[in-house]
């Protein structure tokens, strides 16, 4: 898992200058030190997998380049907000947002996981396509492949449902290279239970990766 994780990296740390990218038909700026999007098969896939909230509000963690957030925003979510640790993915999302014309839509936010949150902030969905990978990151952009000890996703637990409406959504992309035993048990520590909602197995270069949808709901 360590192998392909750091085989990516190397993959993003070539990208030194702003360039533009094509997903989903669609063109979109991409900032050096930003996890890009097209280099993954699961970009395309949670797209298109992601259950957005027609005239709701959509919330997605870890926003990198911010394709998704102008997705929902263009998918017809009333209002996007975008967190990001990354001071280069959060300027990569306003610039995408603006290349989209849904600037006015969505609000980013730069900081750890739900910390730039007030207590009055809540979405019809939370989604956040997580950094699966256990291993201490090096850098900013690293954060974006590697969880220390899953504290990411603990903090994701223990604090979404604060900003959760009634009814709302929490949802998590993931993959079989990570330990998901480690985040249902994560989950279940904080209340919550998973279940499947998609799933599918892409060809790699050392045989398949299953790409995982996955969904979270109050427990008891």
């Amino acid at each position: 898992m360590q192998e392909v994780a750091h085989t990516l990296v190397a993959r993003h740390r070539e990208i030194a200058t702003p360039r533009t990218f094509h997903l989903l038909g669609l063109e979109w700026d991409l900032l050096p030190g930003v996890y890009a999007p097209h280099l993954s098969q699961s970009s395309a896939l949670y797209a298109e997998w992601l259950p957005y909230p027609l005239h709701g509000s959509f919330c997605e963690v870890g926003s990198g380049t911010g394709y998704i957030s102008v997705l929902a925003a263009l998918r017809g979510c009333a209002s996007v907000t975008a967190l990001d640790i990354s001071e280069a993915a959060a300027e990569n999302t306003r610039l995408n947002a603006a290349r989209h014309g849904v600037a006015s839509t969505i609000r980013v936010a730069c900081g750890d996981m739900f910390e730039p949150l007030t207590s009055g902030d809540r979405f019809d969905v939370i989604y956040w396509n997580s950094n699966f990978v256990e291993g201490e990151p090096a850098d900013v952009l690293e954060r974006a492949f590697f969880d220390p000890g899953y504290a990411a996703h603990a903090a994701f637990f223990r604090d979404a449902a604060a900003h959760l409406e009634p009814g709302g959504r929490l949802l998590l992309g993931f993959t079989d290279l990570g330990d998901e035993p480690r985040v249902h048990a994560l989950a279940a520590e904080h209340g919550w239970r998973a279940a499947l909602l998609r799933a599918a197995k892409c060809a790699a270069e050392n045989g398949h990766i299953e790409y995982r949808l996955l969904e979270f709901t109050r427990a008891g």
